[in-house]
C-alpha cells in the first residue's frame, strides 16, 4: 500500500495524529474533530485511499442490491438514481461534492452527458482520480477542483445542480455546508445525495450502539454521525425546499443488503479483499511488510481500524441503527 506516498516516520506520525483525534480523552472529542476536520479527513484519505481502491474499486460507496445484480452493477445503478433525480443532461454544469477518485463522477457523466466538476480537498485522491480520468478519456466531461467544500470557489448562482455521495458526513457543520451549496446553485436547481446517518433505531443509552457509532467514526474519518432528522433540518435551515428524504436501505433485496459485500457471504475472486477473510489476510500481509520494512510502521494499524469499521458497518446494518444511504433531494427556491 502506497498510502499517498507517505514514508517512514511521516507515515507513522500521520497514523498517530489521526488516532489521537479519536481517543476518548482530550483531543478525541467531537468538538475537536469538528475543529480539525480538514486535518482529520485529509489524514484519513492519505492513509485509506489505497486500501479502498484495492478492496472496493473507484466508487467509494455502498448501494442497494436488486435481484441478480453484480456488485459493480449495483454501484452504477445507485449513481444513476441521483442523475435521474437531478434530471441531468448534456450542457448542464454540475458539482460532485467530495468526489473521491472520481468513480461516480465519471459514471454519472457517461450516463447523463452532463459536465461535472469533482470537489476534493485531498491532493493524493485528486492525483489518482486524474490518472483514472485520462486512462478512461473522460477529460471532456469531468474535472477535479482542489477545494474545501465548506468554501466553494464558484460564483453565486453559477451551477445547474449538485450532488454528494456519502461525503457530506465529513462536514463539521451541515447547515454551513448546505448554505454554501445553495449559494452556488441557480434558482430552481436541485441538490441530491446519500448521507451516512443514525436511524431512529439508534439508542444512545446502549453501549453496543455507541461502540458501533464510534468504530464507524474512527474507521471512516468522521467527526460525528448525524441522525436522519438532523439532515432534514439542516437542509431546511440552509434555505432549501426539501422535496424528498428517505432511507433507501430497506429497498435492497432482503437477501442482499447493502452491507453484504463486507460479510463474506458473497465470495468471488474480485470480492475477496473486502470480506472478513480477505481483510484478515491483508492485515497479516501488512504486518509482514512492516517487519521486513517494505511498508512503513503503522500500515497494519490502518488496516486494523478499517477492519473494525467494516465490522461496525455490518453491525449497524444488521441492527438497523445505521444507514449509509439516507437519500435527500432538495431544491433552491425560484
Amino acid at each position: 500500500m502506497r498510502a499517498a506516498g507517505l514514508q517512514g516516520e511521516t507515515y507513522t506520525k500521520t497514523v498517530d495524529d489521526y488516532r489521537r483525534l479519536h481517543d476518548d480523552d482530550g483531543e478525541g472529542s467531537v468538538d475537536e474533530r469538528r475543529a480539525n476536520y480538514t486535518t482529520l479527513v485529509n489524514q484519513y484519505y492519505d492513509l485509506a485511499t489505497d486500501f479502498y481502491e484495492f478492496g472496493w474499486g473507484q466508487s467509494f460507496h455502498f448501494a442497494t442490491r436488486r435481484g441478480k445484480e453484480t456488485f459493480a452493477e449495483s454501484l452504477a445503478r445507485h449513481e444513476h438514481f441521483l442523475a435521474d433525480a437531478l434530471r441531468l443532461q448534456p450542457g448542464m454544469d454540475v458539482l460532485d461534492l467530495g468526489c473521491g477518485v472520481g468513480g461516480p463522477m465519471r459514471e454519472i457523466a457517461r450516463y447523463s452527458g452532463a459536465s461535472i466538476v469533482g470537489i476534493n480537498n485531498n491532493a493524493y485522491q485528486i492525483s489518482r482520480g486524474e490518472r483514472h480520468t485520462r486512462r478512461q478519456k473522460m477529460e471532456r466531461l469531468t474535472s477535479f477542483q482542489k477545494a474545501d467544500f465548506m468554501q466553494l470557489p464558484f460564483e453565486d448562482g453559477s451551477r445547474d445542480g449538485a450532488y454528494t455521495i456519502e461525503a457530506s458526513c465529513h462536514a463539521p457543520d451541515k447547515v454551513a455546508l448546505f448554505r454554501e451549496v445553495l449559494r452556488t446553485l441557480k434558482p430552481g436547481a436541485s441538490f441530491a445525495g446519500y448521507e451516512w446517518c443514525l436511524t431512529p433505531l439508534y439508542d444512545a443509552s446502549s453501549m453496543r450502539h455507541r461502540q458501533i457509532k464510534k468504530d464507524i467514526e474512527e474507521g471512516d474519518g468522521l467527526p460525528d454521525i448525524a441522525l436522519t432528522t438532523e439532515v432534514d433540518q439542516a437542509l431546511v435551515e440552509a434555505g432549501f425546499e426539501l422535496i424528498e428524504a428517505r432511507d433507501i436501505a430497506p429497498e435492497s433485496d432482503p437477501f442482499s443488503p447493502w452491507y453484504l459485500p463486507l460479510t463474506g457471504k458473497e465470495l468471488t475472486l474480485r470480492s475477496l479483499p473486502r470480506t472478513p477473510l480477505g481483510r484478515t489476510v491483508t492485515n497479516f500481509a501488512t504486518r509482514v511488510m512492516e517487519r521486513v520494512r517494505i511498508a512503513p510502521q503503522g500500515t497494519s494499524e490502518v488496516s486494523s481500524f478499517l477492519n473494525r469499521a467494516a465490522d461496525a458497518l455490518v453491525a449497524g446494518g444488521e441492527t438497523g441503527t445505521f444507514t449509509p444511504m439516507y437519500f435527500f433531494h432538495a431544491k433552491k427556491p425560484e
